[in-house]
């Protein structure tokens, strides 16, 4: 069996990369924080307050997530674009701290990797989700660097933008995601470390297969 994690901060283009590594290898790829996106993005239509515990796992009870050819299904429905804007990452960045939800996902993300040879990335693969996985890398990128592409992805978008704020909310983001006192964002002391901040995305995935290489042969 073959399981690739992959950890880092938001804006490292982990998803991307993710995605081109499964195609390469013949992997399943799994995004763990669409998960938490997607959960999140419910409580926001709903109203569901991240304080409110009960009415968080009353509302997780009743909720269904499956990946259908690499795209993330809510209850049903296809929610891979609405779960890509910036209200809804840091939705997800307090949602994925409550209990239930992390329990939700974890289960989820058990039953995939216990079947299939996956790539697997979130925040929390390495150190918790798949602490034995047999290659682990961190990747991360300098702020400035990671709030650069999330601002030309908003205005290729069509979408407006300010860099500064976007430089803020990444920095907010990753004080929470290292901060929260459930399975905090950090390097596995046994994970590669890959610093995509002056890398293409070719460059990326070809180190990420050199380092799979190295391990499997």
């Amino acid at each position: 069996m073959l399981r690739v994690a992959i950890d880092g901060p938001s804006g490292t283009g982990k998803s991307t990369i993710a995605k081109l590594v499964a195609a390469r290898f013949g992997l399943e790829y799994i995004d763990t924080g669409a998960m938490y996106r997607a959960i999140a993005l419910k409580a926001v239509r709903n109203a569901v307050p991240h304080t409110d515990e009960a009415a968080v796992e009353k509302m997780v009870a009743d909720t269904e997530i499956d990946f259908v050819n690499s795209k993330i299904m809510l209850d049903g429905k296809d929610v891979s674009g609405e779960i890509r804007t910036n209200e809804i990452s840091m939705a997800a960045s307090h949602y994925s701290k409550i209990p239930c939800i992390r329990a939700k996902v974890g289960a989820l993300c058990d039953q995939l990797t216990s079947s299939k040879d996956v790539v697997m990335e979130g925040r929390d693969i390495c150190t918790v989700v798949i602490p034995d996985a047999e290659v682990k890398i961190f990747m991360t990128a300098s702020p400035e660097v990671r709030a650069k592409r999330r601002y030309d992805q908003l205005l290729e978008a069509g979408k407006e933008a300010d860099y500064d704020k976007v430089l803020e909310e990444v920095k907010a983001r990753d004080y929470q995601d290292s901060h929260r006192e459930i399975s905090p964002l950090k390097q596995a002391d046994d994970a590669v470390l890959l610093d995509s901040s002056d890398m293409t995305i070719e460059e990326n995935v070809d180190a990420i297969a050199e380092i799979i290489h190295k391990v499997v042969g």
